[in-house]
């Protein structure tokens, strides 16, 4: 959310104490811009002075090609930037947004969404939405096909078609946002945080831009029709059109969220295979403190054939537990078994075996202070294994 330009970033702490000022005065003031909204009835008169109540909150809304806008459309497409996309459209002409992903109540209804009361399917929302749109004294419909808010800047996420099975003939509205000091949407963050960095920030512009109405091909299926007009948006936007869906998002912010709640996340993000081993002069460098020791015994549990010590200078370079069991199995960190006991049960990756394990990787040199006995394995059948026999003793064994 915060900029990483660092005179941008000083301008912002400067200017935090009269944000917060501000937040304090248009909490008060949004309160009656809410009442005012409620108590007057849905007309010109109505949205002329919720817009300039607006602009004493910092939302200021501007409209280009008004004429464009066909009176006659039933159904406006729109681009998905912020939280509150569907009311800043609302100032300019009357239309009203489903619920999709809320649940209904006072909340629902004070943020300016249309409860139809429909929980089931998606069939059943296009069904209950045809027959609203079939009344001609309804406002029209208001929908975000992309199901989720982006930054606006880099591209358009998949829409989906069921938009665009309601009626034949759309109308297409481009919407860009422009604020200073901090971003505009963020990925995860709830409306109510939204709305405070609004109220905090001196100004947010809406850029509105009516496109001419779209009307469905002969034969043209749904998902067709929801292409062509996404493409449309997107070139009228200067962005691209993806083929990522609200679905990807959500499954990306998951995986954001499991990885940040993780007690020892590695801490970059590459693969586990493809990060860089420290040289091994720095391995004796790193602190021994209560994090590492927490590791090397989660570690020591899965091999406790594995040298405590060895584990500790393996978690100094990786900080993951995941990738000091993946050196130790694969054989890239050389070791003595720490007892007998260990070579009965499996056959331990000594040295000589950790070289043969290795062999893409290089050979492994042998401490010249350990005597050479101990690089083979105690019986003659462990030493007739294959290699694949052996690795895969191992990964059953740290299964188990």
């Amino acid at each position: 959310r915060f900029p990483t330009d660092g005179f941008l970033l000083l301008a912002l702490l400067l200017y935090a104490p009269v944000g917060l000022c501000l937040l304090v005065l248009r909490l008060f003031i949004g309160v009656h811009v809410f009442l005012v909204s409620c108590a007057l009835p849905d007309s010109v008169l109505r949205r002329f002075i919720v817009r300039v109540m607006c602009s004493v909150l910092g939302l200021f809304v501007r409209q280009s090609d008004p004429q464009l806008r066909d009176v006659n459309v039933r159904v406006y497409i729109a681009n998905h930037v912020t939280q509150f996309d569907h009311n800043v459209i609302n100032l300019l002409t009357s239309c009203n947004t489903p619920a999709l992903n809320s649940a209904p109540g006072f909340i629902c209804w004070s943020r300016g969404f249309m409860e139809l009361g429909v929980t089931g399917s998606r069939a059943e929302l296009v069904d209950s939405l045809k027959v609203y749109s079939s009344h001609r004294g309804n406002p029209p419909l208001l929908l975000f096909p992309e199901e989720a808010a982006t930054n606006g800047r880099a591209g358009l996420l998949r829409f989906s078609s069921w938009p665009f099975s309601i009626l034949d003939v759309v109308q297409p509205v481009a919407l860009q946002v422009q604020r200073p000091l901090i971003t505009v949407s963020v990925a995860d963050s709830s409306w109510i945080t939204e709305l405070l960095w609004t109220f905090f920030v001196p100004f947010t512009v809406y850029q509105v831009r009516w496109m001419p109405s779209v009307p469905r091909r002969a034969e043209e299926l749904s998902e067709d029709f929801a292409l062509r007009v996404q493409e449309l948006l997107a070139m009228e936007l200067g962005v691209v059109s993806t083929r990522l869906t609200a679905a990807d998002k959500t499954e990306h912010m998951k995986r954001l969220r499991h990885t940040s709640l993780l007690p020892f996340a590695p801490a970059s993000s590459q693969p586990l295979a493809a990060r860089p081993r420290m040289p091994s002069s720095l391995t004796g460098v790193a602190p021994e403190d209560v994090r590492i020791t927490a590791m090397a015994q989660r570690v020591k549990e899965v091999l406790p054939h594995v040298p405590l010590e060895v584990i500790r200078i393996d978690l100094a370079q990786t900080n993951c537990v995941d990738t000091t069991i993946a050196n130790l199995l694969e054989g890239r960190v050389p070791f003595f078994p720490e007892s007998k006991e260990a070579g009965t049960d499996l056959p331990a990756p000594s040295t000589s075996q950790a070289a043969a394990a290795s062999g893409i990787q290089g050979s492994v040199a042998v401490p010249p202070s350990k005597p050479a006995t101990k690089q083979f394995a105690k019986s003659p059948v462990e030493r007739h294994l294959s290699l694949q026999e052996r690795k895969r003793a191992l990964y059953d064994y740290a299964r188990r």
